[in-house]
C-alpha cells in the first residue's frame, strides 16, 4: 500500500493470544517498560522527555570503548547503578550472565581484548544485553533500552516474541533433527508454503528457492551466480550507495567497492541528488542516464548479466527509490532480457509498510534476496527466482548450513503472524505519522538537513548548516554530530544506528510491534537527545560578538 503522510489515528495492533510454557500470553506486550504514565507527542518535540520513564541516566552519555581501554575508563558514571525506577533493573548477579566475573564492565573489557578489530556495533552501543523482550533490552548494569536497531532489521516482531518462541520449543521438544542439509522436512515444507505464500503472486507462480548459507550476502553471491550461469554473461549493473554484504562479489557490487568490476549507476537521491535537481526530474534523469549507457555502442558496457538494486537503500541512508523509477528499471531491464535482482535482505517482511518493498511500485522482479526479518531472529537466507532461471548444475551453490531447522520454523512463525495481523499494512501508516512528526523537530533544529524512509525504516540526516558554501545545493554531512546524538541517544536508553554516505544518518528501524505509546517515547527521546548533541556543538561566539536582549530589570543573581 502507498504511504502517506496524512494518516489517520493508528490503533494498536490486534491482540492475540498464544500459549507458552508458562501460560497464555496476550500480545505484543507493553514492552517499552515505560510505566504507568503515557507520555504525549509534543507539538514541536524541541523539548525532553517530561514523564519520568523517558529519563535515563543523563548524567554523562555512554561513551564508546576505545581499542585496549577498560570499558570500566568508558563507564564513569555506572560503577554503581542505581536501583529502581522504570528504566532500571537489578543488574545481573549470576555468573552466566557477567561471564565468569567482573560484571558488565569485566565482559566488556574481555571483549576489547579478546575480539577482532573487525566489530562494528560494539563499538558505539557499550552494553551487555542479557534480557530481551519487544522493543526493550535489558543490560547487565541494570538499564533498560529501546531497541530502534531491531538486530539490523532482523527482529520484524521484536526480541523474543511468543509465537517465535513456541515455533522454536516445538520443534525442540519434537525431537527432529536439527542439522539436516538440503533435505526436505516438515518444517521447510512449511516454511516454503508460507513464504510463497506472500510472494508476488506473479513470481510465486513460477517461482524456484535456493536455500543459501545463513546470511544475506552468501544469498545476494548466490543471486549474481544465478544471472550470470542462466545467461552465460558476466557484467553486473549496480547503483552508488548500494550495501549487499561483506563476501568478495557482494561487495563489488556495493557503493564502497574500490576494485570496480561492476558498472555503477546513479541511484535517484532527492536530497543530495548527483544532477543538482532532485526529486522527480532528477530520477528521470538518473534513468536516461541508465537507458543510455546500455543503448550506446561506444559506452563500453556491454549487456550485463543482471542489475541488482534495493527498493529502499538501508546502508546508503535510508533512500526510498521513487516508485516511477523502479517501474522504469524494470522496464529497461525486461526489453533488454536483463534479469532484474531486487535486494530485500532489510526491507522486507512488511519493513517498509507493504510485505514486500517492490510491491509499492508493482514491480515483480526476476530475482528476490531475503535474509534477517525471515528466520524470525535466527540466520537465513534464500532467494527466489524465475524457474527460467533455474540452470543451476547439482552443487553448484552449497553451504552445510543451509537447512537451519529453527530459523524455518520461527520464520514460519513470524511470515504468518505478520500477514494475519496485517503489520506491513500498521507500519504504513506508523511510519508515516513518525515521519511527519521528525518533520515537525527539523522545523526548530537546522542541524537537521532531511527527514526521509518509508514504513518503519526511518533516517534523519544531520548536516552542519554553518558550513554551506554559496554554491553548495545543500549543507554537508555533519558525523560528529550525528556521533553525538547516538551517544546521547544511548544515555537516554534509546539504541539507534547510523549509516548513510558518511555516517551522518541517525536510522530508526523499530519492530513492526511497535504501539503508538512506545513510538512517542522513542519520539521523545530521540528529541531530547538530538537537542542535547545540538547544543554541545554549537559554537560559541566570543564574548563581544554575542547577542544581548534589553534588560528592563535586574535579573536573579547565580
Amino acid at each position: 500500500m502507498a504511504v502517506t503522510e496524512s494518516a489517520p489515528a493508528v490503533q494498536p495492533a490486534a491482540r492475540t493470544q498464544t500459549r507458552t510454557p508458562d501460560g497464555p500470553v496476550t500480545g505484543p506486550p507493553d514492552e517499552a517498560g515505560t510505566g504507568t504514565h503515557t507520555p504525549t507527542i509534543r507539538d514541536t518535540l524541541d523539548r525532553g522527555p517530561t514523564d519520568r520513564t523517558a529519563s535515563v541516566d543523563r548524567a554523562a552519555p555512554a561513551q564508546a570503548v576505545p581499542d585496549g581501554a577498560a570499558p570500566a575508563q568508558a563507564f564513569p558514571d555506572r560503577a554503581a547503578p542505581a536501583q529502581g525506577g522504570p528504566d532500571r533493573a537489578t543488574p545481573a548477579k549470576d555468573a552466566s550472565d557477567q561471564g565468569g566475573g567482573g560484571g558488565y564492565e569485566g565482559i566488556l573489557r574481555r571483549q576489547s581484548l579478546r575480539e577482532s578489530a573487525a566489530r562494528t556495533y560494539a563499538r558505539s552501543l557499550p552494553i551487555v544485553p542479557v534480557r530481551a523482550r519487544g522493543l526493550t533490552i535489558e543490560g547487565a548494569d541494570g538499564r533498560r533500552y529501546l531497541d530502534c536497531l531491531s538486530g539490523a532489521g532482523t527482529l520484524a516482531l521484536g526480541h523474543n516474541h511468543p509465537v517465535v518462541l513456541e515455533a522454536v520449543k516445538k520443534v525442540l521438544d519434537s525431537g527432529a533433527p536439527l542439522h539436516v542439509l538440503d533435505l526436505a522436512t516438515p518444517v521447510k515444507d512449511a516454511f516454503t508454503s508460507e513464504l510463497f505464500a506472500t510472494l508476488p503472486g506473479e513470481l510465486a507462480a513460477n517461482a524456484r528457492i535456493q536455500f543459501c548459507g545463513p546470511a544475506g550476502t552468501d544469498a545476494v553471491e548466490a543471486a549474481l551466480k544465478l544471472v550470470r550461469t542462466a545467461t552465460g554473461r558476466s557484467g553486473l549493473l549496480a547503483f552508488t550507495g548500494a550495501y549487499h554484504g561483506m563476501t568478495s562479489g557482494a561487495l563489488d557490487a556495493s557503493g564502497g567497492a574500490t576494485d570496480i568490476r561492476v558498472t555503477r549507476l546513479p541511484y535517484p537521491h532527492s536530497y543530495r541528488c548527483p544532477y543538482g535537481v532532485g526529486g522527480a526530474r532528477g530520477a528521470q534523469l538518473a534513468a536516461s542516464w541508465t537507458e543510455s549507457l546500455l543503448d550506446d555502442p561506444k559506452s563500453g558496457v556491454t549487456t550485463p548479466a543482471g542489475m541488482i538494486v534495493e527498493a529502499v537503500q538501508g546502508e546508503g541512508g535510508v533512500i526510498p527509490a521513487p516508485d516511477d523509477w523502479m517501474r522504469r528499471m524494470r522496464r529497461i531491464t525486461a526489453d533488454r532480457s536483463i534479469p532484474l535482482v531486487v535486494d530485500e535482505v532489510q526491507t522486507g517482511v512488511g519493513r517498509t509498510g507493504a510485505f514486500w518493498a517492490v510491491e509499492h511500485s508493482g514491480v515483480v522482479p526476476d530475482v528476490m534476496v531475503l535474509s534477517k526479518a525471515i528466520g524470525g531472529s535466527l540466520p537465513l537466507a534464500v532467494i527466489v527466482y524465475r524457474s527460467e532461471l533455474d540452470a543451476w548444475e547439482p552443487g553448484a551453490h552449497a553451504g552445510t548450513f543451509r537447512g537451519n531447522q529453527l530459523a524455518m520454523a520461527a520464520g514460519t512463525a513470524t511470515l504468518a503472524y505478520v500477514r494475519e495481523n496485517k503489520l506491513a499494512e500498521r507500519a504504513g501508516i506508523l511510519g508515516a505519522r513518525i515521519l511527519g512528526q521528525l518533520r515537525g523537530l527539523a522545523a526548530a533544529h537546522p542541524c537537521v538537513g532531511d527527514v526521509r524512509g518509508r514504513g518503519l525504516m526511518i533516517g534523519v540526516e544531520l548536516v552542519d548548516p554553518d558550513a554551506a558554501g554559496p554554491d553548495d545545493p545543500v549543507p554537508p554531512a555533519a558525523p560528529a554530530l550525528a556521533l553525538a546524538v547516538q551517544q546521547e541517544c544511548l544515555a537516554r536508553g534509546l539504541i539507534v544506528e547510523l549509516g548513510g554516505r558518511h555516517s551522518a544518518v541517525v536510522r530508526l528501524l523499530p519492530p513492526l510491534t511497535l504501539t503508538d505509546e512506545q513510538a512517542t517515547a522513542v519520539l521523545d527521546r530521540f528529541a531530547d537527545a538530538l537537542a542535547a548533541a545540538e547544543r554541545a556543538h554549537t559554537p560559541q561566539l566570543p564574548a563581544a560578538r554575542r547577542p544581548t536582549a534589553p534588560r528592563t530589570a535586574p535579573g536573579p543573581s547565580h
